[in-house]
């Protein structure tokens, strides 16, 4: 009688599962696709069926694949490191810039908690007070407001309003309303192309922004928040400076305030690089 292969291998796979139970519960638990399945043809010859294992280079382990893949998409995720000059947390150390963010960097949405925080660091760094210095310096100088009069207690009175309008304005602009706006307070450094078109970018971040997805939007924050600080200073200032002409004054001169400071953090991570070798 003539046995053929395909018929014998079988049976003897069978003979040794039934014989060795443990056999068969690893064999049932491999499920390599690398294994091959070993079957009859139709002229009764043993054949070979599947995929067999790899050779030469192609011949690597699938766990450090996996690892390779895995890493190569956590590196197109995170994003690159920034390059070129970088903005810093103060101006030549009296004014605040914690809220410029260097050029090409990308960050995660604020929350409102860094929000609130970002309005503590802009008002009560120890660069915001040498700041309010020099803008009561300025406003006194000025004579802009003749019912504080001059001298040491005129300056202070001039100190303590600008301390007051600086919190005032930050406390809208960087919290209460981009909270309510769900908009993003920082300025995003654009750090490229010629001085036109960066001045003219950094001038309309006082109507454009960005909204906590990272979409440009209206910025309510700086012109709504700016008329709200206008309004409450109202409240400290003298009777004679609660005009309606005093109070719009005050506001288009905020907002004036912080066009300029654009302008500013827009170019200033260039002239400390280049001018000050990154001292400050």
């Amino acid at each position: 009688m003539q046995v053929r292969l395909g018929s014998v291998l079988p049976i003897c796979l069978l003979g040794l599962l039934a014989v060795s139970p443990g056999i068969a519960a690893t064999l049932s638990d491999v499920s390599q696709p690398s294994i091959a399945t070993i079957g009859a043809s139709s002229d009764g010859k043993a054949s070979v069926v599947g995929n067999l294992p790899p050779t030469g280079d192609d011949a690597l382990p699938d766990a450090p694949q996996a690892q390779s893949s895995s890493a190569s998409t956590t590196a197109s995720t995170t994003p690159a490191a920034p390059v070129g000059p970088q903005q810093t947390k103060r101006i030549l150390f009296i004014v605040p810039n914690f809220r410029s963010v260097s050029a090409d960097v990308k960050l995660p949405p604020t929350t409102s908690r860094e929000k609130l925080k970002l309005f503590f660091e802009d008002s009560f760094d120890y660069s915001a007070f040498v700041e309010v210095a020099i803008l009561a310096g300025l406003a006194e100088d000025k004579n802009s407001e003749p019912e504080f009069h001059g001298g040491a207690p005129g300056y202070a009175r001039y100190y303590w309003h600008s301390f007051a309008d600086n919190v005032d304005g930050n406390l809208m602009t960087e919290y209460a309303v981009p909270v309510l706006t769900r908009e993003d307070p920082r300025y995003y450094t654009l750090g490229h192309g010629g001085f036109l078109h960066r001045s003219a970018y950094s001038v309309s971040r006082l109507f454009i922004t960005r909204n906590n997805q990272g979409n440009p939007t209206p910025n309510f924050s700086e012109i709504v928040g700016n008329g709200a600080a206008a309004g409450v200073a109202n409240l400290y200032y003298p009777g004679q400076e609660r005009t309606w002409t005093k109070t719009g004054q005050r506001w288009v001169l905020q907002v004036g305030i912080d066009g300029l400071s654009n302008l500013v953090k827009e170019f200033w991570p260039n002239i400390n690089d280049k001018i000050f070798h990154d001292k400050y």
